[in-house]
This record gives structure tokens, sequence and C-alpha cells, in this order.
């Protein structure tokens, strides 16, 4: 094992990376192959904040224990939507009204990608989100037409989605991100001076997490399209030089209906293809049998990924596998319990880095954290499970042997 984390040295590079770039089908950085074992770390710029939850201790520790390992790509949250004290809502929030933000996150923001700049790490900006724990659509059709999100813990994923739906038609909460957008893709660093647009600290941005239009209804699929085509046009015309995704979880995310997952990945563009896979939340494997059951969550991962292979070739475009998780053994939060099931797991997904895949993020990075409830609740330190998850249950820990295996995916990623 390597330890509680790994040796670390002083951050002295201050070499710029480039912009990553596609051709034929693959990523190309500095006019070489590129491709990355990166995981997800959507807290990063709440911890660059001067603010409510902000601890740029803790930040420098982290961005130095993920840099030691190779890891630099990181899929990022821009910020959370709506006011702070929902449940399960990630705190603070970055906008807190339509256009009213809180300007210490924006700093944050800032902060964290300069942090990022140093060490020659990326980020992947996510500006939305189907599900409550960010705002997302909930937020934006509450504020547009007055009716309350509905929180899935407390009302039930069915109705939570009926309401989810609404939104691919509702044009005033569209128009209301597309600002947010505006605002986000167009702003120059209050630290640095620098558009972002010019900052390669950002690999790509990112419509949203998981978007779903929620319905097999050629009305709500064809609005589904329309407002990302739309998103995806105004990020390209303020910024031409990164790369663009959708943030699809794939096939599962777009109804299984292959016709719906080919119409959002030739949305104009968009670069790359995302695709998003959990094992326990599609039941591929049981909660009480995660070591046992893996076999069969790797048979129907390389089944998931296949499906998505001759698109990826037929549009020229890079599959990356920006999500997946596999919980602890016997399905228990405890910073303590073993990841034999989660090893296998992974080492097999890294395996595929440079194969069926350009890149990876695993969810996600816990680091340092020590977790004070097994909720989240104000105050306490953020991993990578979100407010409304079992904190631990997913994240990984710098005392983890999953360390292990990401360090041995890189060491090899090129051979």
């Amino acid at each position: 094992m390597l330890g509680a984390c790994l040796a670390l040295g002083v951050i002295s590079c201050t070499a710029e990376t480039s912009f990553v770039s596609v051709k034929d089908g693959s990523f190309v950085k500095d006019g070489k192959p590129y491709r990355y074992v990166g995981t997800n770390f959507w807290y990063g710029p709440i911890l660059a904040s001067d603010g409510q939850g902000g601890d740029m201790d803790r930040l420098v520790s982290e961005l130095d224990q993920l840099h030691a390992l190779g890891i630099d790509n990181l899929r990022v949250l821009v910020g959370a939507d709506g006011p702070d004290g929902v449940f399960s809502r990630v705190k603070p929030t970055l906008q807190k009204a339509p256009g009213v933000y809180n300007d210490t996150l924006l700093v944050g923001l800032d902060r964290f990608l300069v942090e990022l700049g140093k060490r020659n790490m990326q980020a992947v900006l996510y500006m939305n989100n189907s599900w409550e724990w960010s705002g997302g659509y909930g937020q934006y059709l509450e504020w547009a037409t007055g009716e309350k999100a509905l929180i899935p813990l407390e009302a039930g994923y069915w109705p939570f989605m009926q309401q989810m739906r609404k939104f691919q038609t509702c044009k005033e909460a569209q128009e209301l991100f597309y600002n947010h957008v505006r605002t986000i893709v167009g702003r120059t660093n209050s630290l640095t001076g620098k558009p972002y647009k010019e900052d390669p600290a950002i690999f790509a941005w990112q419509i949203g997490n998981e978007p779903r239009c929620f319905s097999s209804e050629k009305e709500i699929q064809d609005g589904f399209i329309g407002w990302l085509t739309e998103a995806a046009r105004i990020i390209k015309e303020l910024d031409p030089n990164h790369l663009l995704s959708t943030g699809s979880e794939g096939e599962w995310g777009c109804e299984n209906d292959p016709a719906l997952l080919e119409r959002v990945c030739s949305i104009p563009g968009i670069d790359y293809m995302t695709i998003h896979i959990w094992p326990y939340n599609w039941s591929w494997a049981r909660p009480e049998s995660l070591v046992e059951d893996l076999p069969q969550a790797i048979a129907k991962t390389e089944a998931y990924i296949g499906l998505h292979t001759a698109l990826a070739q037929k549009l020229g475009q890079p599959i990356v596998c920006e999500e997946f998780g596999y919980p602890r053994d016997g399905f228990s939060p405890s910073q303590e319990a073993r990841t034999q099931g989660r090893d296998g797991y992974y080492r097999y997904l890294f395996s595929q880095v440079g194969k069926t895949l350009q890149g990876v993020n695993f969810w996600g990075w816990s680091g340092f954290a020590q977790p004070l409830h097994e909720q989240w609740e104000s105050g306490d330190p953020y991993t990578g499970d979100p407010a409304q998850e079992a904190q631990g249950l997913n994240g990984v820990y710098c005392t983890d042997t999953t360390i292990e295996i990401i360090k041995e995916a890189i060491d090899n990623l090129y051979q």
C-alpha cells in the first residue's frame, strides 16, 4: 500500500498546459495523443473561496496529492443554483436568484483555476444538472414558473422526474439558464485578468450533469434537443477555444433510445461523447454482494461501452467515461470499510483507456476529508459524495487501497 498519501513535493511548475483538441476521434495535446485517468472534484471552487466552506489549506493539499498521483483532469461543478438551506442541496450556492451571484464563490472559481494552472491540471466545468443536489432543472423551473421544485428523497423520484420534464419546453426557464451560461463562459478571471476563454486550465465546458429529457414523447425530446443545441451554440460563440460536451450518461440517460442518443451526440459544437456508468444504481450489482457480482458488473460495463463505440467512430468523437462509481464492500459508507469490489471495477475501467475510451473520471475524490455524519450537514467537510448521498459510500480517500489502482493505471497510461 502507498500509505496515507503520496509524498508531496513543492509545486514549482510554471509552464502552462495547452488547449486540447480532437483529431481523428482522439484527443490531441501539444501535437501528441492525450488520454487521462481523472476524477470528479465537484466542490473544488468552494474550497478555493474565502467564505462558507472555504478551506485553502485543504484545497492545496488535495491538488498537490492529485498532482503527485498524476491526475490532471478534474470534473467540477461551476456552482449550485438557488437559495441556501434546501435539504440535499450543495451549500453554499453560487447563483442565489436569477443573475444574482455569490461573488465570494465566483472568486473561488477564479482562484481554483489559478491553482490548477500552477500544476498543469485542467477542469471540465459543468453548468446545469438534471438532479436536485445542485438546484438544476428544478430551480430554473421554480424561478420561471413559481412551482416549488420537488426533492426526490421527500417526494419520490417518479414525481420528481415528471416535474423535471417540464424544463424541456419551458422557454422562460431555459432563458434563465442561457443567461447563466453567458455569465460564466464570458467571465474574466478577477485574479489574473485573463478571460476564461483564454485559460488552458479549462479542459472543456459541459452543458450539464446528466442532462435527461425524462420522456419518450416527441415534443419533449424535441424541446430537449432544442435547448441543448442553443446552449452549445452560445458556449461555442463565446469560447471557440475549448472543447464542449453535453455531460450525458449515454444511452441510459437517453431513455435507452439509440436514436435520441445520436441526436444528443450530433448537436453542432459537441466535440466528444460522454458516458456514465453506475453498476449498483443500475442493478448490475447487489448491495450485499458487491464483490461476488463484480464479474457481472464488468460484463455489463463492457457491453455498455460497446453500445457507444460505433456511434463515436461514426461521429469522429472520443469517448470519456467521466462518471462511474462502485460502493464500498458491504455497501458501507464507513471510511474503514474495504474496497475490494471497487478496486476490481476500477482496474477494469482503467484498462479501457487507450482502447475503447480516451479518458475516465471516477466519482469521486474525497481525499483528506473526515466525514462527521453519514448524511452531510452544513459545516461538515466535503467529500466526493454530494449532500443527498451517504458520505464515503462512493468517495475515494487517500487511505483507500484504490489509490494504488489509480497510480498503477496512470503509470501505464501510454504503454
